[in-house]
């Protein structure tokens, strides 16, 4: 019993030191380093982090990776995007989530959308009826695998006292025409694109569309130019190639009226327009 409570002020002292060296996600290699300066023996390590974590001094995030609870004193809770940066490297807010930190929704998703380049994401702990997603603190995080050539169109903030990484505007918008899904739904993106045009950077999302697919590129320019924006800012646009009518909301049926200029079949239910 003296040394089981031995063992246990050790691990208090350990979050001790870990939130005066304001590490607030740590490694277990991090705890590991800090663990003599406590009198907290390897061997006993695992075992340690495993009963504060059953007693809510800390949060397991994943294999590895821990975070301080705000119970402990003088520690802040945690912000999901926060979390979400330390779950997978390199990683960027977007999609739903992005929308509605830059007031393009004005629905708040359940969900934290991640986009990451690596192969190697947290293990799905939890699904629902429509996506998988992994959980942390009662929070569903949704990670969306892209290409390192397509990983670009992102910006620093801070949020609370983290600096986290998120697409601007523009590159969000256009993550709503990739993969609506992942945005409420196309009506949602839709939505987006007319709260944003008074401050739209037209040139930039012109550019971002043209790094990514000719698809990409012509359903920008169908909203663009349903938006009001002078046909001729749009000629790069219309002018590049594809093979085939795309449709205008990737998961909508393929049925629709067809719009020549740019090869997209008009798949919104009800009358055609924005």
């Amino acid at each position: 019993m003296e040394k089981n409570h031995r063992y246990s002020s050790a691990g208090i002292e350990l979050v001790r030191k870990l939130a005066e060296e304001d590490d607030r996600i740590f490694t277990s290699k991090r705890a590991l380093e800090l663990a003599p300066s406590v009198g907290l023996s390897e061997s006993y390590l695992r075992q340690a982090l495993h009963h504060l974590s059953r007693a809510g001094w800390i949060v397991r995030l994943r294999k590895g990776l821990y975070s301080l609870s705000s119970s402990v004193p003088g520690v802040s809770p945690l912000h999901e995007f926060e979390i979400a940066m330390a779950l997978v490297n390199p990683a960027a807010i977007s999609h739903w989530s992005a929308l509605n930190y830059h007031g393009l929704t004005e629905q708040t998703p359940r969900w934290v959308f991640v986009t990451t380049t690596t192969r190697s994401v947290p293990r799905h702990r939890q699904k629902n009826r429509t996506m998988d997603g992994y959980s942390v603190n009662n929070m569903m995080y949704k990670f969306i695998q892209v290409e390192p050539k397509r990983f670009f169109g992102i910006e620093e903030v801070w949020v609370n006292e983290a600096k986290i990484k998120i697409t601007d505007p523009e590159r969000t918008l256009l993550d709503g025409l990739i993969a609506p899904e992942y945005c409420g739904d196309f009506a949602e993106a839709l939505h987006a694109f007319e709260v944003r045009m008074p401050k739209l950077n037209v040139e930039r999302i012109i550019e971002y569309a043209l790094k990514i697919d000719a698809a990409t590129a012509k359903r920008l320019g169908w909203v663009l130019e349903h938006q009001g924006v002078d046909p001729a800012r749009l000629e790069r646009l219309r002018s590049i190639p594809i093979k085939g009518y795309r449709v205008l909301d990737p998961t909508g049926p393929r049925q629709g009226q067809c719009d020549r200029q740019w090869m997209i079949q008009v798949n919104l239910p009800g009358k055609v327009g924005i």
